[in-house]
């Protein structure tokens, strides 16, 4: 493991507000560049009562302007919902107030219900243009303009793209184009050992990247105690089963009882999205941690997890941040 990183979704926790959760995602990039990680990614999800970063690239100069050297970008854009010369204006802009700083990470599913993906008036094609709108949007970003269409500010920016999925295509795609590769393990665990596998196998160096790099994500949760985290960890479980159950909301306050407000078929579901994890304390998420990087070998982790409560979160991801600095430390004695 070369680096570890942090992804927010800005969430907004029953009891407060869009702005609150804004806020607090700024205050959280701050922390965690202060703790040392290496970039802070936001995500796209539209139609979300509990998730304030639906306009990612605004909230990502919003993160950009609260730090000073972190690298800040998109865990990831959601690509069919944009037309790629937006999405490269967009993070050309970014990338020209912020040099060196910008990262664009793209998804190929919309992130959001039907409904919602037709109000984001994008033409609902049945043929996948993805490979073809990842080129076009890569194009807008190079040094010498391939047609008469310029991203005005984006052209010579050479904004890094990175392709995110949770199954084999994203990870082929990547590899073909020789683009870094992250994957979707913090909620969608189960094929992460053979994308990762099609990954290194398939790769093909290009002018941006001479060899793979493949990055997984992980959640955390960290407190004082393994009993503290289990509590403070039980918000996220609960979302999870209320989105799984077509009820989504605000991240709830913690509970004692999952058992009495989650059906146990549900809960076991949510349980199983969720395995790659490591909840507890410090002692506890260094053994859980070590054991994903040990066994999936990633360049790079992100971790992400959401807790109602501000200061536990902030503190959750710092305990965090010293424990996978040591194992950094120790993947570079190996």
């Amino acid at each position: 493991m070369q680096e570890f990183s942090l992804l927010d979704l800005s969430p907004i926790p029953e009891g407060k507000t869009a702005a609150d959760a804004l806020a607090n995602t700024a205050d959280l990039a701050r922390a965690a560049e202060q703790a040392g990680y290496h970039r802070f990614w936001l995500a796209e999800h539209h139609n979300m009562p509990g998730i304030a970063s639906a306009a990612t690239a605004i909230v990502i100069g919003h993160v950009a302007a609260a730090t000073q050297t972190m690298r800040i970008g998109a865990g990831g854009i959601m690509l069919p919902n944009h037309a790629p010369l937006v999405v490269a204006e967009q993070f050309g802009t970014l990338a020209t107030l912020f040099p060196d700083r910008i990262d664009l990470g793209l998804g190929r599913a919309p992130g959001t219900d039907m409904a919602t993906a037709r109000a984001l008036r994008r033409h609902m094609a049945p043929d996948d243009s993805f490979p073809q709108d990842v080129q076009e949007l890569i194009g807008y970003f190079g040094d010498s303009p391939r047609g008469a269409v310029q991203a005005i500010p984006g052209a010579g920016t050479r904004v890094p793209v990175w392709i995110l999925g949770s199954s084999l295509y994203g990870a082929q795609l990547a590899a073909f184009l020789g683009l870094p590769y992250a994957f979707a393990s913090h909620f969608a665990p189960d094929m992460l050992e053979e994308a990762l596998s099609v990954y290194r196998s398939m790769f093909r160096p290009s002018r941006t990247l001479a060899r793979p790099y493949a990055m997984m994500a992980a959640g955390v949760c960290a407190a004082k105690t393994d009993a503290e985290a289990e509590y403070l960890r039980s918000s996220q479980v609960l979302a999870f089963a209320r989105l799984r159950t077509g009820n989504p909301g605000k991240l709830p306050r913690p509970t004692d009882d999952l058992a009495s407000q989650v059906p146990a078929p549900v809960l076991a579901q949510v349980m199983r999205a969720l395995a790659c994890s490591a909840t507890g304390s410090a002692e506890t998420i260094r053994q859980q941690l070590g054991d994903l990087v040990e066994r999936y070998q990633p360049d790079e982790l992100l971790v992400t997890g959401m807790i109602h409560d501000h200061a536990a979160r902030v503190r959750s991801f710092g305990i965090a941040a010293d424990v996978l600095r040591d194992l950094r430390s120790m993947a570079k004695v190996a």
